[in-house]
């Protein structure tokens, strides 16, 4: 199973959890955000963490290529 998978079921059950609890999902979201930012910073810099933030938030739009594919 792919990281993505797992990551797909894990968000899943959270939001099922959340949901039961009474918590909105995008505060779930923020929640689960900032605990990758932890992972993150336990192995990487934090000039690569804002890069791989910035590449995604410059990438939202599902129906664009990525900024570094070409046309």
């Amino acid at each position: 199973m792919s990281a993505y998978k797992i990551a797909q079921q894990v968000m899943a059950e959270a939001i099922e959890k959340a949901a039961a609890a009474g918590h909105d999902v995008q505060a779930l979201a923020r929640a689960l955000m900032s605990e990758v930012i932890a992972v993150y910073k336990k192995g990487r810099s934090h000039a690569d963490i804002a890069s791989e933030l910035d590449f995604l938030a410059n990438n939202l739009d599902d129906d664009q290529d990525y900024a570094f594919m070409p046309p």
